[in-house]
């Protein structure tokens, strides 16, 4: 086995920066043809960070050497990060309190928490919302013939749901829907970082008095159930509840609907995949699996070890930070056949879109019915679509997608 000794980078990283979200601009056949070098040439290596006083990171391209990092979580955390962005800085503000970065008792005690609220059987008449959403702004967008699918139709999808699971009254969404594309606004190069952290504090503050209005007048919401809980006769702090808050309505709204514009886009560079779908040679229920593999919206997550492990026959060592690339993992041709064919008509599809293990998505029955809803609804009232215009990549080391996307629709006959 070996250790890191601060030896020169395998080949396949040479000259790859991980961390700098101009590396996810290329296009994508040559983002797939550098994770397969990974996987070939260097599966568990150590990236280096550059231009800062920060240590670096183990990266994971391998399927298999992932699965066992996510499943692991007696020796590796997530309490002090679980992105890069958190664990270079060495933490999260919201460690021990979000269910994405707490661990251990607490974290089972918030996750069977939230799961009263994320049943199927709760879901149901939000799943509904959901399909007559969908087939509305699709309704809508195929009359005007021309729109930028990713502003006009996928965005308002899962915010939507999302403010009907928080319960968030009809009057607030606009301003919820501005603060939220704000507090990810540094996804774009051209925006500012401290109006980003601005619009996050005005979210937590917003569910904040949210929460103190749900005390007092409970309703049939994940607000309310988080303002009333109480884990072994205590209440929720207000931190744990608008950092919870917060992470359902971030979380929920980014893997749905990257998935979406960019199923879209590839339905569009897919012409057959497009003419099996609307045939119903394939099933909708395996183009949204196909569609999570294929966008794969969450590049990576991340976690830090608690003690030496070994892995692909490295050592990692108590406290480093390991990486795990769910844009190579969902590539990987020892789990996948053919993975570099778009195929929605892909079984098994054992994707990690939603991560795996103890922090499994816990909205990922949520966020799939969002993007079955919307092809259901492509499939029903689009006879083809096209580009007009140039997609526009998110700016970003952690987000694959985009922020734009201009078409034209035509409708069915």
């Amino acid at each position: 086995m070996d250790t890191f000794t601060g030896a020169t980078a395998p080949r396949a990283a040479a000259g790859v920066d991980l961390t700098d979200p101009q590396t996810f601009l290329n296009d994508k056949d040559g983002l797939v043809s550098l994770w397969r070098e990974f996987r070939r040439e260097a599966p568990v290596h150590w990236h280096p960070v550059r231009g800062r006083a920060v240590p670096g990171f183990w990266v994971l391209s391998r399927y298999h050497d992932i699965m066992e990092v996510y499943r692991d979580n007696k020796r590796f955390t997530s309490e002090r990060g679980n992105v890069l962005a958190t664990l270079l800085e060495g933490g999260d503000s919201a460690a021990g309190q979000m269910l994405a970065v707490t661990d251990g008792r607490r974290h089972r005690e918030l996750r069977n928490l939230l799961l009263k609220a994320f049943a199927p059987r709760v879901l149901e008449p939000v799943v509904e919302g959901v399909r007559q959403r969908a087939d509305r702004l699709v309704r809508e967008a195929v009359a005007r013939g021309t729109v930028d699918f990713a502003q006009d139709v996928a965005e308002h999808i899962p915010m939507a749901t999302i403010a009907d699971l928080l319960g968030v009254p009809p009057a607030d969404r606009d301003y919820l829907l501005s603060l939220t594309k704000e507090a990810l606004s540094a996804e774009e190069a051209d925006r500012s970082a401290e109006d980003a952290v601005v619009a996050r504090n005005e979210l937590l503050l917003y569910f904040s008095d949210l929460a103190e209005d749900r005390r007092d007048d409970p309703r049939d919401d994940v607000v309310s159930v988080l303002a009333t809980a109480t884990v072994d006769g205590r209440p929720l702090t207000e931190q744990e509840i608008v950092f919870n808050c917060y992470s359902v309505i971030i979380g929920g709204d980014e893997t749905s609907r990257l998935s979406m514009i960019c199923g879209m886009h590839e339905l569009i560079r897919h012409p057959e995949q497009w003419r099996r779908l609307r045939a119903g040679e394939v099933t909708v229920d395996s183009a949204v699996e196909e569609v999570l593999r294929w966008v794969s919206p969450a590049m990576h997550f991340g976690r830090r070890a608690l003690e030496d492990v070994e892995i692909g026959g490295r050592v990692i060592r108590a406290g480093d930070v390991v990486t795990l690339w769910n844009s190579s993992a969902n590539y990987d041709e020892e789990v996948f056949t053919d993975p570099e064919v778009f195929d929605l008509g892909r079984t098994p599809n054992k994707h990690v879109s939603f991560g795996y293990g103890p922090h499994f998505c816990l909205g990922a029955y949520l966020g799939r019915a969002e993007i079955h809803a919307l092809l259901s609804a492509l499939r029903t009232h689009v006879e083809d679509a096209a580009l007009i215009g140039p997609a526009v990549p998110i700016h970003s080391n952690f987000l694959h997608g985009y922020s734009s996307l201009p078409v034209s629709l035509r409708p069915v006959r």
